[in-house]
């Protein structure tokens, strides 16, 4: 089994992360390694734009059969 990793996220409307801006969604992938994807992750995580307080990004993984 493969697993395949995605980056996920945006600027939320408060801070329940409950829902997402629309507009402000975001989707990075896939990558079939973790460590690329957590690089990812810190890239958007860090750039400046992501200097909200209300802006999240998740790592969502996949399994392929």
């Amino acid at each position: 089994m493969t697993i395949r990793y995605w980056i996920v996220g945006g600027e939320y409307a408060d801070p329940d992360f409950r829902s997402l801006i629309p507009g402000t969604e975001t989707m990075s992938g896939p990558f079939e390694d973790e460590r690329k994807a957590r690089n990812e992750w810190i890239r958007l995580t860090h750039c400046p734009h992501a200097t909200s307080a209300t802006t999240r990004y998740s790592i969502a993984s996949e399994a392929m059969l």
